[in-house]
């Protein structure tokens, strides 16, 4: 069923109602998976797992989850949007529960492999969803408050993971995680739509190569992925290096945490009221050109911070532009594919977010150390521009084709 691009007061009703559903669901997953954040290094450090080791247990989530995305993404073509995240969280439950049992480097390693394909199942085929239930007219907005659902669990997880290990003790956390999970899981079956995939979708199921060479060669697409990859290699070194740099600054670590609660609560809040903005304009290209730019600008402004407000003017441009760039980004990629092609561009978008993630925090190590912290972050915003250059050469010249509405089902 095709909605208009103004939708009836029946059909808005049911936009919303779906939504809603949506971003319960997404909060609910990222939620129970994030509760394990901060307490898996303290676990590993009790099993006396080295810190080197530590990282490259986290770097396996990303690793795998990259990997995975668009695999997963062309499955939800193929299959429905239903199954896969069924799936997703099935495998996630599984990945939480089993942490519980993990005592060695190995194990924790293969559990967050693991749990990064879970995640990979689930997180593009919920964007997925989120297009296909959304007329275009509101792209912008559903976007805005899907990302800010995702972003909520994924700034209280830690939060409450670290609460509960606190008064329980570090594993029984994992089993609260999984239980959640399953929670999560009812969610999914019972509430979301268990619509057939597109027939389009079914009648392409012999042709994903033909598919994959198209959305390869789809340059605002690719334009999009490349300005994703450039944001997240930006956003991965502001997580991992930003506290090294603020504590040789002399900031303690109530601060540091501070610096990152502006930035994620910002983040969070701001991609409301700039999905709306992008759904009045209608020019989602140049708000999207707009933020990616600014988010060059703000990791640069890292480089002279020396005291704590510095920090904190900072980490407050980071979130703002985070949250302009992502939101009309995810809105335009929704826009720009065909829903038969819907779940592998949103699993490219997602392999972007990980292996963007993944290179800042593990490429611009050695950079750091050769140029020092506050030119490593004005080299990192010198990085990102020939990403933003090809997002510009890829989207300036897109217009959206007449007609394109967002298929409901899923």
């Amino acid at each position: 069923m095709r909605m208009p691009a103004q939708p009836a007061q029946n059909d808005r009703r049911s936009f919303v109602t779906l939504l809603s559903l949506v971003c319960l669901v997404t909060f609910g997953c990222y939620f129970a998976v994030s509760m394990r954040l901060p307490v898996v290094p303290l676990h590993a450090r009790g099993l006396g797992i080295t810190t080197a080791q530590i990282g490259v247990i986290n770097a396996a989530f990303y690793l795998m989850a990259g990997l995975l995305s668009v695999p997963s993404g062309m499955l939800s073509d193929l299959l429905g949007r239903r199954r896969l995240a069924a799936a997703g969280s099935v495998i996630l439950f599984a990945g939480m529960l089993l942490l519980y049992f993990g005592r060695s480097y190995v194990q924790l390693t293969g559990l967050y492999l693991l749990l990064g394909g879970g995640i990979a199942a689930f997180g593009p085929t919920m964007m997925s969803w989120v297009a296909e239930i959304s007329p275009v007219s509101h792209l912008g907005r559903a976007y805005g408050w899907y990302t800010t659902a995702l972003f909520c669990g994924l700034g209280m997880g830690p939060a409450a993971g670290g609460a509960l290990g606190k008064a329980l003790g570090l594993r029984p956390v994992f089993l609260i995680g999984a239980a959640v999970v399953t929670v999560n899981l009812w969610a999914v079956q019972r509430f979301l739509p268990a619509a057939e995939p597109a027939t389009a979708a079914r009648a392409e199921r012999g042709r994903w190569r033909k598919n994959l060479a198209g959305v390869l060669t789809d340059r605002p697409l690719i334009g999009c992925w490349a300005a994703t990859f450039g944001a997240c290699v930006i956003a991965g070194m502001f997580f991992s290096f930003m506290p090294l740099h603020a504590d040789n600054s002399g900031l303690d670590v109530g601060r540091i945490g501070v610096v990152y609660l502006v930035q994620s609560v910002t983040n969070a809040l701001s991609r409301i009221p700039f999905g709306f903005f992008s759904d009045r304009v209608g020019q989602r290209k140049y708000q999207a050109l707009f933020g990616v730019a600014l988010v060059t600008v703000s990791i640069a402004g890292f480089a002279p911070a020396q005291t704590y407000l510095q920090f904190i003017t900072a980490s407050l441009g980071l979130g703002v532009s985070m949250a302009i760039a992502f939101t009309s980004i995810g809105a335009l990629i929704a826009e720009i594919a065909e829903p038969r092609i819907r779940g592998m561009a949103m699993g490219g978008y997602n392999t972007c977010i990980y292996f963007g993630l993944m290179t800042g925090s593990i490429g611009l190590g050695p950079l750091i150390e050769a140029v020092g912290f506050a030119r490593g972050f004005l080299l990192t915003g010198v990085i990102n521009l020939p990403f933003v250059a090809v997002f510009a050469w890829a989207i300036l010249g897109y217009c959206r084709p007449a007609g394109r509405r967002s298929d409901a089902g899923g």
